[in-house]
């Protein structure tokens, strides 16, 4: 016999067995797992309630600092503002400073040192409260690196602008009102913003002008304009004549409203600025209010032309004065062309220029 013949004879044959019913946890089993969880609690409570106060304590600090500190931004930006309404109590201040623009920057500024001071308390906290719970903060410190590098260089435009905007308002480089030539448009400033600023041109168009473009910046109403006027004369007029004219028309503009007020110092006559051989130049100067010597100008041209027509001194027009010729009776030969000598044909020179005769082919 085989060895699977004895296996098989000596194996008992499989009987089927019953269906076995799912077992039903007993009360012992119950008491059991009560107990293990109570255990569990009982060896780890102590850990989870430091944790959770840990992390309440954690919570409650930084909600106290973002207060404490947005509070404390906010009294600096109103004393910044009282500040600015002291100083218009004198004249300069008044002209440099005005509401709107110290409101708009108050505001600017305010917004954007809350704005850093919650992100950098809340963000703290996050990190603080993750590292509470045991995770590992290295990935997720080395993700936010390289996700801060990709948009930053994705979205290095918007980061420019906004930067320059910040340093913009910061330094008070301009406020609204005030007229600035930006390189790339030239206006009045009618809303000043993070990322764009608006000015209004001079044909009453809206440039939005982003700040990240802005290379340099011109401001016309700080401080004070000048206004210079060139006025010029024929080079045979009395200079002491000249002078004394124009030194009347500056001291009765000076004393008249409302040129007294936009004029910040006395007209001068600065002497000649140009002397050619048939015109001299004169050149009258004075400071005047932002914004404000192109309407000086005007007026103090006006007044110069009355004023030497009034005394018999001639102003020329350009570079050149044309000194007064008497026109002489026109030649009415002038626009005859002389005769020529080529109109005879018998002429020496109409025979040199006509052609030659071909040459003859009959022998």
């Amino acid at each position: 016999m085989s060895l699977s013949a004895v296996l098989s004879a000596d194996s008992p044959s499989p009987v089927p067995s019953e269906s076995q019913a799912p077992r039903v946890p007993s009360l012992q089993d119950a008491q059991e797992t009560a107990g293990n969880a109570a255990g569990w609690v009982e060896e780890n409570w102590s850990t989870w309630l430091a944790i959770g106060l840990r992390v309440l304590l954690i919570v409650v600090i930084a909600a106290v600092l973002r207060v404490v500190v947005r509070r404390a931004i906010t009294k600096l930006i109103d004393r910044m503002s009282r500040t600015g309404q002291a100083v218009d109590g004198s004249a300069l201040g008044g002209l440099l400073v005005n509401a709107e623009r110290r409101r708009q920057r108050s505001q600017a500024i305010g917004s954007v040192l809350r704005s850093v001071a919650s992100f950098l308390i809340l963000g703290t906290a996050a990190l603080m409260v993750l590292g509470t719970f045991q995770i590992n903060l290295a990935p997720l410190l080395a993700s936010a690196g390289v996700a801060g590098v990709a948009i930053g260089f994705g979205a290095r435009n918007l980061v420019t602008d906004f930067l320059s905007g910040v340093f913009m308002i910061l330094e008070d480089q301009y406020g609204v009102g005030d007229t600035i030539d930006a390189g790339v448009a030239a206006g009045e400033v009618i809303e000043v913003g993070l990322r764009v600023t608006k000015l209004r041109g001079e044909g009453g168009e809206i440039w939005y002008v982003r700040n990240g473009e802005v290379k340099r910046i011109g401001n016309l109403s700080q401080g004070w304009a000048t206004a210079n006027v060139d006025v010029t004369v024929r080079a045979d007029e009395d200079l002491d004549r000249v002078r004394a004219t124009l030194g009347e028309v500056a001291e009765k503009m000076g004393k008249e409203e409302p040129w007294n007020e936009l004029l910040w110092g006395p007209i001068e006559v600065l002497g000649l600025d140009s002397v050619l051989l048939d015109s001299m130049v004169m050149r009258v100067s004075g400071k005047t209010m932002p914004g404000k010597s192109l309407t000086v100008e005007r007026e103090l041209r006006w007044r110069v032309k009355r004023a030497f027509d009034a005394a018999g001194i001639r102003i020329v027009g350009g570079a050149t004065a044309a000194e007064d010729v008497e026109a002489a009776a026109p030649d009415p030969t002038a626009g005859v062309a002389p005769p020529s000598a080529y109109a005879s044909t018998a002429s020496p020179q109409s025979a040199a220029a006509s052609p030659l005769p071909p040459p003859s082919t009959t022998k």
